[in-house]
């Protein structure tokens, strides 16, 4: 339960992070929610975006999935949505390092910037959140060890059944 909790905080700060970096610099002071999210598929342009078309949409959206993911204790969401984080952040990569002719890091501000960091860096909470969950695990599992818990006993231990209690015998009746 612990670890359940423990992931589920940090894949939804990861969220966080994410959904914070489209308002960080991300390519030559240029931020995040200045590129429209139909640029990654059609090549980066210098056109500006609406707050709702910009590439907050995607981390958004795996945000959603995160959150879901906590409240179902689903590792598989949770893991979902740091590769989807993850795999906007690299097509962004790829599309901006085409339009410019290459990416670059400069020390003067320009070239890749915080917002790209940060998108990365929640993407890999997002991934360590699920990596940490221990999940819910199967009902079929929770059934069978109720029926029989020496079967998952450890190897070379034994399982004494809890002590019944008995009655004793009538002595007779005054």
């Amino acid at each position: 339960m612990v670890r359940n909790l423990l992931g589920s905080v940090i894949a939804l700060a990861g969220a966080t992070i994410a959904v914070w970096s489209p308002f960080r610099a991300w390519y030559d002071g240029r931020h995040g929610r200045d590129y429209r999210f139909l640029d990654l598929f059609n090549g980066i342009t210098d056109a500006r975006a609406e707050l709702a078309g910009s590439l907050l949409l995607p981390f958004l959206f795996t945000a959603l999935i995160t959150l879901v993911g906590a409240l179902l204790r689903s590792r598989t969401l949770m893991a979902l949505a740091g590769l989807v984080t993850l795999g906007f952040t690299v097509f962004w990569m790829v599309r901006q390092g085409q339009a410019a002719s290459g990416l670059a890091v400069n020390a003067d501000g320009t070239g890749l910037g915080m917002g790209v960091a940060s998108a990365l860096g929640g993407g890999v909470l997002m991934l360590l959140g699920a990596l940490l969950m221990t999940g819910r695990g199967s009902r079929r599992r929770q059934r069978r060890e109720k029926a029989d818990p020496s079967a998952y006993a450890p190897e070379g231990a034994t399982y004494d059944p809890p002590p019944t209690l008995t009655t004793p015998p009538d002595r007779g009746a005054p």
